[in-house]
């Protein structure tokens, strides 16, 4: 059970911040590496879609973003612990809490 609750989490992550925060939870009852891992991926995801929203970088950002992101969830929807090119070693160093 607890590898289904890793991938559960793994996947929720990446679905919008609601997802994220009901991941966040289902995480804090049942820890796993591959659920915090890809928490901390989205996390950094979203915060770096922030940025998307200041004009002329947004569209290009807004596209390697939402690449990212389908890169992200492939990763957990296969259970696999993939670091998102460029931002991934980010996401795992600045967010270690989680």
């Amino acid at each position: 059970m607890a590898k289904n609750n890793a991938k559960l989490v793994a996947i929720l992550s990446y679905i919008t911040i609601i997802g994220w925060v009901i991941a966040l939870i289902l995480h804090q009852q049942n820890k796993t590496a591959l659920g915090g891992f890809h928490l901390r991926q989205a996390l950094l995801l979203m915060i770096a879609g922030l940025l998307s929203m200041i004009p002329m970088l947004g569209m290009i950002l807004g596209i390697v973003l939402f690449v990212f992101w389908i890169l992200g969830l492939v990763s957990a929807i296969q259970g696999k612990q993939k670091e998102l090119p460029l931002i991934g070693h980010y996401a795992q160093e600045w967010f270690k809490s989680i």
